[in-house]
This record gives C-alpha cells, sequence and structure tokens, in this order.
C-alpha cells in the first residue's frame, strides 16, 4: 500500500525512557554496563568552589560527554555538542533528558584546564585496573611501541631559527659565516610558532612534519592498553623507557614477565633496565655499527671493562676513552702498540695507523642480548609477531576510530588528555565486549561475535 506521513506533528508525552529508544548492542549502552564514575565526585570536589561560580556540571556528566564523543568517533567539543543536540544516545548516556539544557562546549574546556592530565591518567588507572579484576591482564607479556601524531598545525608554521642568533649583524659577511657554522655544529631548529611542543618529526610510515610521539603498552592477553605517554616528536623511542616501566608496574600491581618491542629499542640501556627488573627482553638487539666495506676485526672481538673505563682487544691491549657520543664513546688503542702487533693486518683497517672501536652504554647487557637473539628459536619469532598486531593494531585503531590521527588541540598537556581519553575508550570497549561475551556463554546462547576494532 502507498501510504502518508504528516510531518509537523508534535508530541507532548514519550512513553518510556529514552533507553527504550536506543538498540541494545549500541556502543554507549554497552560501554555503560561496565562504566564506574561514582567514585569521581570525591576526586575532584576541592577543585571547584562549592557555593560560588557558574551553576556547575556534574564531574561525571563531563566525563560522559568526553568519552561519547571519543567512543563514537567525535572528539572536537563544538561538534559533540551539536551531535548530543539530536543524538539520543549520547542524551541517555549522560543522564539528560530531551527537555534538558546541554552544557555549552566551552565547560569541557575549563573543565579539561582545572582537572590537569592527573585526574585523567586516574580516570584511565582505574579502568585498568578494572579490565585487570576481570581478568583480562596477566601482564606476562606487555608490547611496548611508539607512534607519531601529526600536530594541529599547520606546515606554514614551523619556522628555523638560530638557536644562537645575532641580534643586530652590521657585516653581512660575518653573519653569513655564524650561520654556516651554526648549521654544521646542529644549532639551527625547526620550531612551530604555534605548538611549541610539535616538533619536527619523521619515520619510515611518516613524513618530516610537525608531530608528537605517543609510547604505548599494550598486555598480550587481550590487548588492553596499560599504559600512555606523550613526549615530543623529536625524543627518541627510548628515551623514557625506565620510566614507563615503572608506570607500568604501579598501574598493575605487578611486574611483566616479558617486555617485547621492535628493534629500535634494542639498544644496550633498554637491556639494562630490564635486566635490572628481571624481566625477559624479547627484543631484536641493534648490530654493532659497521660501515659497508669496512675491514678489520669486528667490535664483538673487543672485551670492555667498566671498572677501569678500557675496552681491550683480542690481543689484550688497552684502548682508552677519546670522545663521546648520543650512544656511547670511542676507544682508540695507542699506535706503537698496533704497529707491534702481531694481528696488525687482520684487525687494522685499510689506511689506519691505530684501531678505534666504538662502545655503546651498557655494552656488556647489548652483548648478552645478542647471544640470546642468536639462540633463540621459533617462540620468541611467534611472540614477536603477536607484538606487531597487538600494540600496532591499538595504533591503528585509536587513529582510524577514535580520531588519534591528529592533535585536537596544541600542548603537551592536551595531547596527554586526548590520548588518555582514547585509551580509556579502547579499553571500556573491550571491558563490555567481555562482558557480554560471558552473558552470551552463562544464558547459553550463540557467543556474538567480538569486532576486531573493539
Amino acid at each position: 500500500m502507498l501510504g502518508r506521513k504528516e510531518r509537523g506533528q508534535l508530541e507532548l508525552f514519550i512513553t518510556g525512557s529514552l533507553r527504550s529508544l536506543i538498540p541494545d548492542d549500541h556502543v554507549l549502552v554497552r560501554v555503560d554496563q561496565v562504566l564506574d564514575l561514582e567514585w569521581l565526585r570525591a576526586e575532584v570536589g576541592a577543585l571547584s568552589c562549592a557555593d560560588n561560580g557558574r551553576p556547575g556540571i556534574d564531574p561525571e556528566v563531563a566525563v560522559r560527554l568526553m568519552l561519547a564523543g571519543f567512543l563514537l568517533g567525535i572528539v572536537h567539543d563544538r561538534r559533540l555538542m551539536r551531535e548530543a543536540q539530536v543524538n539520543l544516545a549520547i542524551r541517555w548516556f549522560v543522564g539528560h533528558a530531551l527537555h534538558e539544557a546541554l552544557p555549552d562546549h566551552s565547560s569541557l574546556t575549563r573543565i579539561r584546564q582545572r582537572w590537569g592530565e592527573d585526574v585523567f591518567r586516574r580516570i584511565f588507572t582505574r579502568v585498568v585496573r578494572q579490565c585487570q579484576q576481570a581478568g583480562m591482564v596477566s601482564a606476562e607479556a606487555v608490547h611496548i611501541d611508539a607512534s607519531l601524531i601529526r600536530a594541529n598545525v599547520s606546515m606554514d608554521a614551523p619556522v628555523t631559527r638560530h638557536l644562537d642568533a645575532v641580534e643586530a649583524a652590521h657585516d653581512t659577511a660575518e653573519a653569513d659565516h655564524t650561520a654556516r657554522d651554526a648549521r654544521r655544529s646542529g644549532r639551527f631548529k625547526t620550531l612551530c610558532r604555534t605548538d611549541p611542543d610539535a616538533t619536527m618529526a619523521t619515520s619510515s610510515s611518516a613524513p618530516l612534519r610537525p608531530a608528537c610521539k605517543q609510547h604505548t603498552a599494550v598486555d598480550d592477553l587481550a590487548g588492553v592498553v596499560v599504559d600512555v605517554e606523550i613526549v615530543t616528536g623529536e625524543e627518541h623511542d627510548t628515551g623514557r623507557i625506565d620510566e614507563r616501566l615503572g608506570a607500568i608496574e604501579v598501574t598493575l600491581g605487578v611486574t611483566p614477565g616479558r617486555i617485547t618491542a621492535d628493534t629500535i629499542y634494542g639498544v644496550g640501556r633498554v637491556f639494562a633496565a630490564l635486566e635490572d627488573r628481571q624481566i625477559e627482553a624479547v627484543i631484536p638487539p641493534l648490530r654493532a655499527p659497521r660501515r659497508k666495506g669496512a675491514q678489520g676485526l669486528p667490535t664483538e672481538r673487543f672485551k670492555y671493562d667498566p671498572q677501569d673505563n678500557v675496552a681491550r682487544c683480542p690481543a689484550k691491549k688497552r684502548l682508552t676513552p677519546r670522545n663521546s657520543t648520543k650512544s656511547g664513546k670511542w676507544y682508540r688503542a695507542d699506535r706503537r702498540d698496533c704497529t707491534r702487533c702481531p694481528l696488525k693486518a687482520q684487525c687494522l683497517p685499510r689506511g689506519a695507523t691505530s684501531r678505534r672501536v666504538h662502545i655503546v652504554t651498557k655494552h656488556a647487557a647489548i652483548l648478552r642480548a645478542r647471544r640470546k637473539r642468536a639462540a633463540s628459536g621459533d617462540d620468541e619469532h611467534a611472540i614477536h609477531t603477536r607484538h606487531r598486531w597487538r600494540v600496532e593494531g591499538a595504533h591503528g585503531t585509536a587513529k582510524t576510530l577514535h580520531g588519534l590521527a591528529r592533535t585536537i588541540r596544541r600542548g603537551l598537556e592536551n595531547m596527554k588528555i586526548q590520548a588518555l581519553l582514547t585509551a580509556v575508550a579502547m579499553n571500556l570497549k573491550k571491558l563490555a565486549a567481555a562482558l557480554q561475551f560471558i552473558r552470551s556463554i552463562i544464558e547459553n546462547r550463540t557467543p556474538p561475535q567480538i569486532p576486531a576494532a573493539a
């Protein structure tokens, strides 16, 4: 039959609640079953005035609004509040009826500024422990990786600034000479005027552009994100390894049994930090630097003596430290020792009169890691294969579904809050999916398919 529907008819009453209009499999309905924020009011009560100022917003309502945005991929406050005006699921999730006015978008900004990173990190920690209590976190293996996040700045924003620029250079020739020397010594730096925390960075999958870097740790059992940290894009991936290991231990209450990471983490100080905590490292160690076509005995044949701070060659001669690098020191042998050495023909590169070797920081730790890697079998390779799809999959999900491909606000503080809320949203989705799976088993029904993005 050909029907007709008259538009514009007003309804004074809605039978039932908003919940009856929302499907049971909606992401906000599932997350609401596992989200617990009753503790939050006492936590942030001291940060607001009880009897003065603008009408207050319930802290739980504010967090639920933010989480709804990240769960639905709406990361901008203005767009989120416009969507909440007409979205029944969001209104029900935050506890607002159809006739109630929603908070202004600027209120969410003020709340983030007032609470700071600490409050949102406590929310993240509580959700991780909630997943741990549900049996979704084992801490037997934790995967660590870093990913660049494009900064919210224009490509016209970066400028090249000479750190020691002459304020007034009357002599043009002298000024040009100073600039040339600065470029050679690395005292030129590209900065972003709109966001100084966004530094120029690149990777194998991203071009050179302003970015920040997210360090992520994911538990192997169910893919729960157990640690998140944001640093500048130019900082090396291994710069915060010891700090993040401590944070993981505090969050989980136990020491992880195994840590996996990419080759870029395979340096001496990382292996030494893991050895100090008695954590097994499943990390491909970096090979000893060796130029193409280089001659002479490999660095592995030289032994480092940390007590005397010298290296010893296969002929038992001493190599003393000469100059330092970011990753270690160069050690050089005495020319007279090399001249009389019976291994001279095998050891010295072509044209050299004495041998020098580069000893990395925590040299003994990386040598042990190389020997362990050489003796490892297929099990370690299988574990590292899981690392790729666990932690790199978490990065892909965060960027594709939850708006983490680009920062939405400027400054490390704001970026940390964005990363923490993204991780909270991802963990809540996993926790809700696990609860749904358990209920289906209890009710003797066919368990639903858990989406890969969950």
